[in-house]
């Protein structure tokens, strides 16, 4: 093993054991999700953005602050509601007057997207206007306001929440914000005995409390990190091959995509899904990404980039059940 080997999985190991701790940290108040919590600690070091969904009362809201409070990063909360405009959001520039009093001056009030970790809380509750005010900021990291652009923190993760879309009082998020998420991650319903716990942990006088372990530096070390892992060729193409069967009208669609989707996944689920694969490697003590790496990142990064047509609108078929076909499709086609 050469010395820069040495080096790398030597950072590796302190990855692992870093995200290791920051997960033992949120396990401390929030009882289960282990799968969920996985996926948003991902989605942070990979330097996307993660998109929650699950009826009220879960703890999405419990799982964000927390973060932010074990990264010592700094954390703001959007309410989305319908009457949310988007100057509240990114800020605004308001008239103040100039040292002296003798003129006045435009001054730019920050909104609160500038801060390390931004909850933009049951996000499809504001109107697509307002939603679409997140767009720049996610995508380009910056907001700009009278012609003026004005950069947001290095570290930016937003994580929203959404409730189901048949909940009342809720809009559909547009396809081109959805496509901003890396992830979207499903938070189910605990069980029993995880509802116990809660109950133990809520309703008692004491309180669990988190300790800060690092810096939001470090967080963008890991993500740095994460993107050294290789890939091969072989692996690469299977990647490519399971986003490309997600569009009806290519030659390696799956039956149920061809039937079923109206539009596949963009050009930026590929993107998640090889970085998501690479985090999940490492997690496994492995310095390369495999085709099982793949598989357990593909669904959450490509559930919420597939558009149903009205068929499988009309049946309720779900994105998952298309991933599931996606995969079969794939390894049958490349064995053939």
């Amino acid at each position: 093993m050469s010395e820069l080997d040495a080096e790398l999985r030597a950072d590796l190991d302190r990855f692992r054991e870093d995200f290791g701790r920051l997960r033992s940290e949120i396990s401390k108040v929030i009882v289960g999700q282990h799968e969920i919590v996985d996926g948003v600690l991902t989605g942070l070091v990979a330097g996307g953005h993660v998109l929650l969904e699950g009826v009220p009362g879960l703890g999405k809201t419990l799982l964000v602050r927390t973060l932010a409070s074990v990264m010592h990063a700094q954390f703001s909360r959007i309410q989305f509601t319908p009457d949310l405009m988007p100057a509240d959001l990114i800020g605004t520039n308001v008239m103040v007057e100039a040292e002296g009093g003798a003129s006045r001056m435009f001054r730019f009030e920050r909104g609160p997207v500038f801060a390390n970790v931004v909850l933009a809380d049951e996000i499809n509750r504001a109107t697509p206007k307002t939603q679409s005010a997140l767009l720049e900021a996610m995508q380009e990291r910056s907001v700009t306001v009278a012609g003026t652009s004005h950069q947001l923190e290095e570290l930016f993760f937003v994580l929203a929440t959404q409730n189901p879309l048949e909940m009342e009082g809720t809009y559909p998020l547009p396809e081109a914000q959805l496509d901003r998420f890396l992830f979207k991650l499903l938070v189910p319903f605990p069980t029993t005995d995880e509802i116990e716990t809660i109950l133990d942990r809520t309703t008692e006088s004491t309180t669990p409390e988190t300790r800060r372990l690092f810096e939001p530096s470090r967080i963008l070390e890991m993500g740095k990190l994460a993107r050294r892992i290789p890939i091969s060729d072989e692996v690469r193409r299977y990647a490519i091959h399971v986003v490309m069967a997600t569009h009806p009208e290519h030659e390696l669609a799956s039956p149920m995509t061809r039937q079923f989707v109206r539009f596949g996944s963009s050009p930026r689920g590929a993107q998640a899904v090889i970085l998501a694969a690479k985090i999940t490697a490492i997690l496994d003590s492995r310095y390369h990404v495999a085709r099982a790496d793949i598989r357990a990142v593909a669904t959450n990064c490509l559930r919420h980039r597939i558009l149903l047509n009205f068929e499988g609108q009309a049946e309720d078929i779900k994105p998952d059940a298309v991933i599931a076909d996606v995969f079969d499709h794939v390894g049958e086609a490349q064995m053939a």
